[in-house]
């Protein structure tokens, strides 16, 4: 059993560490928008304030535009409403000097452009399905779309299901993909995978990486294309899937080899959520996206795997925010 991580009493008595959050204030109740990020923000925010004596809190970019006399920063402002918004935070630290959790800019902008890291993944052997990416502004192209009888049109930036759709011709494709361009955002297409999400959280521990504990997204139909009020708990739910420790042992060894592939593209970046479409009838896996960054909340994938390793939630964010003070030289 692996043991968690531990912040020095150094650490915890004298860090001023700066969380920036969305919902870090919030009272905890589900958002009408965001749904369970403010739930989630809201623990993020506690467990913090149990580990840091001089925590500070903001809950925009703004406390980054002048030196806010922090030493270290805690960045979880993913959804910043506006394009590439994931870049901004680690940019402004890297402007100021202030050392942040998480990867660097360029790799956060590698691993939230999904074109991006399929190219990185497929060049390492690492399997996934056809696809295309229609960059906002430029042609659409028929040609270049995969081959499929339904489609699957998404931000190729988005997060948690934001503007996904489905289409069973290039017409309905056309639409969607103009759809979200007017977001302002680029967009991908894929063919619909059947099946269910394998999710892996992945914690880098000094020099090692630590695989955790895999959960599967078990989908009662596994047809349906899960929406973004779904994972934001908007909507019920409770009905079309469960999530579960992910037990296919035939297939975990190629997944796990698929997981250290790709981790390695993107370290150091202390945290990060590796995802998969996997059939059960048919056992066929392919990638989907990195999520550096992810969500941590004791709900999701890491809290629910974390109780597998035997750790607390609070284990788990001290572990991870250890791991990067470390490599940081700042413990």
């Amino acid at each position: 059993m692996t043991a968690p991580l531990r912040l020095t009493s150094q650490a915890r008595r004298d860090l001023k560490l700066l969380f920036i959050a969305k919902h870090a204030l919030s009272g905890g109740g589900l958002d009408q928008v965001d749904g369970n990020h403010s739930p989630y923000h809201h623990e993020m925010r506690v467990i913090l304030e149990g580990l840091f004596e001089k925590l500070q809190v903001a809950t925009t970019f703004d406390v980054l535009f002048t030196d806010p006399g922090a030493d270290f920063v805690f960045p979880l402002l993913n959804r910043g409403g506006f394009f590439n918004s994931e870049m901004l935070c680690p940019i402004l630290c890297n402007r100021l000097g202030i050392p942040f959790l998480g990867s660097n800019p360029i790799l956060r902008g590698l691993a939230d452009d999904k074109h991006l890291t399929k190219l990185e993944g497929r060049a390492r052997g690492v399997q996934t399905c056809d696809w295309a990416v229609y960059r906002a502004g430029a042609p659409l192209d028929p040609d270049r779309c995969p081959k499929a009888d339904r489609f699957v049109i998404k931000p190729n930036n988005s997060s948690a299901s934001w503007g996904v759709g489905d289409a069973s011709d290039w017409e309905g494709v056309k639409q969607a993909v103009l759809g979200i361009h007017a977001e302002g955002y680029d967009a991908l297409v894929e063919p619909f995978m059947k099946g269910s999400d394998v999710e892996v959280p992945v914690v880098e521990m000094g020099a090692d990486v630590l695989v955790m504990p895999p959960m599967l997204f078990r989908q009662a139909d596994p047809n349906h294309l899960r929406t973004h009020e779904e994972k934001r708990d908007l909507v019920d739910r409770s009905q079309k899937y469960e999530l579960v420790p992910f037990q296919a042992d035939e297939a975990w060894p190629r997944i796990r080899e698929m997981t250290l592939k790709l981790a390695e593209i993107f370290r150091p970046f202390d945290y990060g959520r590796f995802e998969f479409r996997f059939d059960e009838e048919t056992g066929e896996v392919n990638l989907l996206e990195v999520n550096l960054q992810c969500n941590l909340w004791s709900k999701k994938v890491y809290g629910r795997s974390a109780e597998l390793l035997g750790w607390s939630q609070e284990e788990l964010i001290e572990t991870i925010v250890a791991q990067s003070l470390s490599r940081h030289g700042m413990m």
